[in-house]
């Protein structure tokens, strides 16, 4: 079953996850009008645009993540590809299913765990930098919507897997709980993507 951002919340213990995969029918929404689509368009080429080589430099601060029992190896090596698309810093790995998940994967095109230090730990929370902000990526309650959300200036975002949730052990542990606000859930990986083009889309229009 696909649950999504606009249904009746459940107990913070028993939150689902943003990402949980489920099934049903593709359903393609309603998209923005020419004109509008055409201002989004001309606010983009306005917008400076980073070289590939430059990738995040010049902005302070730093993002780590941190998996808690992903289920899919190819959802681990897409996060990794991700990872180093924006610039991460580090990528924590917790839970009992990942202990195969370490190394080479199809998905992780980029090689990132060559380049990104990739850590196995036993608690996402032993991986947290120092003076680093743990977020919850999670649906719950009192989450703030991705769209207002101000990204600290360290961040560690921790992702939950697809067919669980975090729960309240790790969520009474974070500072902030951030929600996508999508119309159906999103995969792990398409999650991780998400929040980390938030942040630098928003470091971007601050240093426009």
């Amino acid at each position: 079953m696909i649950r999504t951002a606009h249904s009746e919340y459940a107990p913070a213990d028993q939150a689902w996850s943003a990402y949980e995969v489920g099934g049903g029918e593709e359903t393609i929404g309603r998209g923005p009008t020419p004109d509008a689509a055409i201002a989004d368009l001309h606010e983009l080429m306005e917008m400076p645009v980073m070289s590939p080589q430059s990738g995040t430099q010049g902005f302070r601060g730093f993002a780590a993540v941190g998996l808690v029992n992903p289920k899919t190896r190819e959802n681990v090596g897409s996060v990794l590809r991700a990872a180093g698309c924006y610039d991460v810093s580090l990528v924590a790995i917790s839970g009992m299913r990942p202990d195969h998940y370490m190394g080479r994967i199809n998905t992780d095109t980029q090689k990132a765990y060559r380049h990104i230090p990739t850590l196995r730990v036993p608690d996402v929370f032993d991986a947290v930098p120092f003076d680093c902000i743990p977020v919850a990526v999670e649906l719950l309650p009192q989450a703030k919507s991705l769209v207002n959300f101000v990204h600290p200036e360290r961040a560690f975002y921790i992702f939950g897997p697809e067919d669980g949730t975090l729960g309240k052990q790790i969520t009474d542990r974070c500072k902030w709980a951030v929600q996508v606000p999508t119309r159906f859930c999103m995969n792990l990986a398409a999650t991780v993507n998400v929040v980390l083009y938030d942040r630098i889309a928003k470091q971007i229009r601050e240093a426009a």
